[in-house]
């Protein structure tokens, strides 16, 4: 009975590690599957509207405004880019969309640069979303009390607490004004440290509104990798106005940058399993019946120049309209036909080219067969006269040498017979033995020529003597007359 009593203990031990493990692995398969729900949520749809954007190259019109957009302050629009800022001290400039948006989830990608010559910038870019056009106003460039949502890019440390430059999410119920002296800090609903200043590509930044949670993602602009974004902040449970005017506005103080925004793009997003509003829907009535009138209007006009072209050309009434117009098979033939006339140029052009490149080298041809029958005319002239050259350089060893080299070259140039090449190999043999022969003679009458005599030197050593002398005396009797000339001239003084 003693061992069983000793056991009970360990027993229950056992078991409470057995529950232990059993519990941890039970909630780890609960997170697992909470993880893998929330991983396994389909993304919202999204819908770009053109309406409430804008992006390079053809940003500004001829006028200077931008479709869709207003643009106040010091705000300079251009085909690539709008300055909401120069880098010129105590300027504002903002840009307003002109209608209202009323999207229930939306996200907007805005890039920008914030760029200038000094370490430290101000005072900053916001991106709002707000119930009116703040057009003017502190904040950034734009109205303060605003009754919305605003993403603050401050470039300045007005606290003095070195925490910027900084994001922020501050909201506004239309009574709140903005803390200036403390940068936001006391009213931010969310914000991180991020230096957007002076990098070499463009900063980007992802604001979503999707089920009253604001998210902020922010792309540094270190590489030019677009979706390259880093998590800046969110805000949970962020009620915003129904419908409201997108802007973007900055402001410089003592410190100036320039503040540029390349593009603003707006996404509206859509639930999964819901189907998107049609395009119709979101035309207010007014318009729609403002562009039924006008398409009207143009459809009376086009039907009465119809009816006074009908009256100035009665002989074209019966024709249809698709007659004039090119069709489909028309146009695919005429392509076919033109394909082939230029492949016919070109093979006239090749054709031209190796036409002159064979006339080019006949003409080498030709001249070439006329240098090979002038050697063979100097070889032929070279027999002949070969008698008259040996009696005239009798003497003259070296000229013998290149009558030799010339009869060796008229040795290697093709004969016609074998009697020819048998005529040149005697001359040849006959030559040898002259130059020998002569060879001889010089060597056996060989005359020394007389030595040169030794040239005289042409200065003595008793001339030298003398001339030194004489150039002594010459040279005292000079200093002593300049001493003279200088004590006359001292007596006047």
């Amino acid at each position: 009975m003693a061992v069983p009593i000793a056991e009970s203990p360990a027993v229950g031990a056992r078991l409470l590690i057995i529950t232990f493990v059993t519990t941890l692995i039970f909630h780890s398969s609960v997170a697992d599957i909470t993880v893998g729900a929330s991983t396994s949520e389909e993304a919202p749809h999204r819908r770009f509207e053109y309406k409430y954007s804008f992006k390079g190259p053809h940003l500004s019109q001829s006028d200077g405004s931008i479709p869709f957009w207003i643009h106040t302050g010091n705000a300079i629009p251009s085909a690539d880019q709008v300055r909401i800022t120069p880098s010129l001290r105590s300027q504002r400039g903002s840009v307003w969309t002109k209608n209202k948006v009323n999207f229930e989830h939306w996200e907007a990608e805005v890039t920008f640069r914030v760029s200038g010559r000094g370490r430290m910038g101000a005072d900053g870019l916001a991106v709002w979303f707000t119930s009116t056009q703040g057009l003017e106003g502190p904040v950034y460039g734009a109205a303060d009390q605003w009754n919305g949502i605003g993403v603050f890019f401050d470039s300045f440390d007005n606290d003095g607490k070195k925490n910027n430059p900084a994001i922020l999410v501050v909201g506004n119920n239309g009574n709140l004004v903005y803390d200036h002296q403390n940068d936001g800090s006391t009213q931010a609903l969310g914000t991180c440290l991020r230096d957007f200043r002076n990098k070499p590509y463009p900063v980007r930044a992802k604001i979503t509104y999707y089920k009253r949670t604001l998210t902020v993602l922010i792309n540094n602009g270190f590489t030019p990798d677009k979706e390259d974004y880093e998590f800046c902040t969110k805000v949970d449970n962020m009620v915003i106005p129904s419908d409201g005017f997108f802007g973007i506005s900055a402001a410089t103080g003592g410190l100036a940058d320039d503040h540029d925004v390349l593009s603003f793009l707006l996404f509206r997003l859509t639930e999964p399993g819901q189907q998107p509003p049609p395009v119709e829907s979101e035309i207010p009535k007014e318009e729609k019946d403002k562009y039924q009138e006008e398409f009207q209007n143009f459809q009376q006009e086009l039907d009465k120049k119809k009816e006074e072209f009908q009256k100035e050309h009665p002989d074209v009434q019966g024709e249809p309209i698709d007659d004039l117009y090119e069709s489909v098979n028309d146009r695919e033939i005429r392509q076919v036909f033109e394909g082939q006339n230029r492949i016919h140029l070109e093979i006239k052009q090749l054709n031209r080219q190796l036409a002159m490149i064979l006339d080019e080298q006949r003409r080498y041809v030709s001249v070439i067969t006329d240098e090979v029958a002038k050697k063979g005319t100097n070889t032929e002239s070279g027999q002949v006269d070969t008698s008259v050259i040996l009696q005239k350089n009798k003497g003259n060893p070296a000229s013998l040498r290149q009558i030799g080299s010339v009869q060796n070259q008229g040795n290697q140039a093709p004969m016609g017979t074998y009697e020819t090449m048998q005529h040149f190999n005697d001359i040849k043999e006959h030559l040898h033995t002259v130059k020998r022969n002569v060879e001889n003679l010089v060597q056996r009458n060989a005359v020394k020529c007389p030595e040169l005599p030794p040239m005289p030197s042409c200065l003595s050593t008793v001339h030298f003597a003398i001339f030194v002398v004489v150039q002594s005396v010459l040279f005292f009797c000079y200093v002593m007359y300049k001493s003279q000339q200088e004590a006359a001239a001292k007596k006047f003084f």
